[in-house]
């Protein structure tokens, strides 16, 4: 089996490898993974967090004192919230979502699941998610866990990136790919 540091790299791998092996050694994972979850999506839906998260403009104690205030409120791990106030002190907030996506890996990798990265146009159900890990888990072998964003500019269709195969589907390429094919015609 592959060593969890191989997995991932840089600093976001190194902050997201140290709290996998903190969480797991302490057994919080699922916890943990939980927090990390809905800290996610806060971070996709507000711009302010985001601001917070990577605005040099703010102070270290004014960044420890939000996501102090935030795990509080989120009802987060002990271990999530102590985590975050080291981020704030070390000045690596900023690096929170490319964290989360290393931590992400190691889950999926300790769980044997391969990670597949999903952009749609729009946001996907849940039966479609359920139906697209089916596919991709036929097609893999193994079971697969989904990182699902979106971009509207794609149109339809959607991206599918899983380890280092991509796939993509969208209207958006399509349309480029015959654009480029009709100036060749000319």
């Amino acid at each position: 089996m592959t060593s969890h540091k191989a997995i991932v790299s840089g600093i976001n791998g190194r902050y997201g490898l140290a709290l996998f092996e903190l969480a797991k050694s302490s057994q919080a994972l699922e916890a943990v993974e939980s927090d990390l979850i809905k800290l996610k999506a806060s971070l996709s839906e507000s711009a302010d967090l985001n601001d917070l998260v990577s605005s040099p403009l703010y102070s270290r104690s004014q960044q420890q004192g939000a996501v102090a205030k935030l795990a509080d409120v989120g009802g987060a791990h002990d271990l999530t919230a102590k985590f975050l106030g080291t981020l704030a002190m070390n000045r690596r907030l900023a690096h929170l979502p490319g964290i989360i996506k290393a931590f992400e890996a190691l889950t999926s990798h300790d769980r044997g699941e391969m990670n597949a990265e999903v952009v749609s146009a729009s946001q996907l159900t849940t039966d479609q998610l359920d139906e697209l890990k089916k596919k991709l888990k036929s097609a893999i072998g193994q079971d697969v866990s989904i990182d699902a964003s979106v971009d509207e500019s794609l149109l339809g269709g959607l991206k599918v990136k899983v380890g280092s195969r991509m796939v993509d589907s969208s209207v958006k390429t399509k349309l480029d790919n015959l654009r480029v094919a009709m100036k060749g015609v000319q």
